[in-house]
């Protein structure tokens, strides 16, 4: 079939789009509590609200799709998307804020059920795995780039010399800058929805292993107790990686008195943009090295990264953090491989199940904003150790079927 580079670059577009707006999130919660006047428990429920999204909507969304055809799916995903933006931004308080991080998580969950499998089918599958590092890249891309952005729009739209941001100053609260960033998303949407409706699509069979499977085979497949195990490793990996990302620029002003709109969500970007170079090194590393051990090595190193980060110094937790995402980079992708890699069947339902998974940016924030409250927030961080914990603990139970290919860089008589 005749593959179609325009829609690949659409689909990298889009991720892009879902990065971009996802991951400011994080920068944002600082601003959030003094504008919203909110406890960390309360401004813990807006990334829950988020992320609680993926997993209402995940299996519901891979079942759609053998219904109604990609484009519609995209289309009606951004207008959600545009909604929830739409929303927040002309009601700027506290419950429209929840409201609209769950309605804008349910319309990306929805799009990233579609665009995987029509990478495949677009990019053609001889070129399926190199596609989607680049979509991760260009993820990870976008994730550095937002917390720039927000930076940039609050610090100078106060300035009315600068005419770029003259539209936003009619329009934001002077007392929520961060406001204008869901004016942005929601113009972002709008375009997002032109660019989908006048594209043509190619026509996508879903495999046998991507379709989702009727509700019956979810169930079976929660009975193994390999599907469980590996289901709260995602829980426990997204909840680290957003944990992490949501609660560092609070941290770093509570304890160290950095500025969240400038030092903060300059820690932040570079959170996921470390996080992008450690995925180019842990594709490298998985060439020579099997992938449980490349695990437990970037796991070890996370631990020791998160301990320097909540007992060092101003400037060495400034400098720690980032890192974190730097050895986290490797575990999405190796807990994904490594749990399709441990059952022979029915792959599309179990995908569904550990995309699900993502509900653990929802759940471990709220935990460290619960404790936070009750304990401190570095004490309510201590709750890392756990997930990161349990993530190390795959590297050792793990038994996949099928272990990643490896490169032999000396043969038997070089070492001999």
């Amino acid at each position: 079939m005749k593959r179609s580079y325009y829609i690949v670059a659409l689909i990298m577009l889009t991720f892009f789009v879902i990065s971009f707006v996802t991951n400011v999130i994080g920068p944002l919660v600082p601003d959030m509590i003094s504008g919203f006047n909110l406890s960390l428990t309360l401004v813990a429920l807006l990334p829950f609200a988020f992320f609680i999204a993926y997993g209402v909507m995940s299996i519901p969304s891979g079942m759609l799709i053998e219904k109604y055809n990609e484009k519609k799916m995209m289309v009606v995903s951004f207008v959600i998307a545009f909604v929830g933006s739409l929303l927040l931004a002309l009601f700027p308080n506290y419950l429209t804020a929840v409201l609209s991080l769950f309605i804008i998580g349910c319309g990306f969950a929805m799009v990233q059920v579609v665009i995987n499998p029509l990478l495949r089918t677009a990019g053609g599958e001889e070129h399926y795995a190199f596609n989607s590092v680049l979509a991760q890249l260009i993820f990870g891309g976008a994730s550095f780039l937002s917390p720039l952005v927000y930076s940039y729009i609050v610090l100078n739209l106060k300035d009315t010399g600068n005419r770029s941001l003259a539209i936003f100053r009619s329009v934001v609260p002077s007392n929520l800058p961060w406001i204008s960033l869901y004016w942005l998303f929601a113009v972002i949407s709008i375009l997002m929805i032109i660019v989908i409706a006048v594209s043509r699509f190619p026509k996508v069979e879903l495999t046998g292993e991507e379709k989702a499977g009727p509700i019956e085979t979810h169930i079976m497949l929660f009975k193994k107790r390999v599907v469980i195990l590996f289901f709260i490793a995602m829980i426990c990996y997204v909840g680290t990686e957003q944990g992490t990302a949501n609660w560092m620029s609070q941290f770093l002003s509570t304890y160290h008195g950095y500025d969240p709109q400038t030092t903060g969500a300059k820690a932040v970007a570079y959170f996921w943009g470390l996080m992008t170079a450690g995925g180019v090194l842990g594709l490298l590393l998985l060439k020579i090295m099997d992938s449980r051990k490349v695990l437990i090595i970037f796991t070890v190193l996370a631990l020791i990264f998160l301990s320097v980060a909540l007992f060092g110094s101003a400037k060495i937790s400034l400098i720690a953090f980032p890192w974190i995402g730097f050895f986290a980079s490797v575990m999405y992708p190796i807990i994904f491989s490594l749990a399709l890699n441990s059952v022979n069947e029915h792959h599309g339902s179990f995908s569904g199940i550990i995309v699900t998974g993502i509900i653990g940016g929802a759940i471990v924030p709220l935990i460290i904003g619960w404790l936070g409250d009750h304990l401190g927030l570095r004490n309510g961080m201590l709750f890392l150790y756990l997930t990161m914990g349990y993530i190390l603990s795959v590297g050792f139970w793990a038994k996949p079927i099928i272990t990643n290919k490896t490169i032999k860089l000396f043969s038997k008589k070089e070492m001999a």
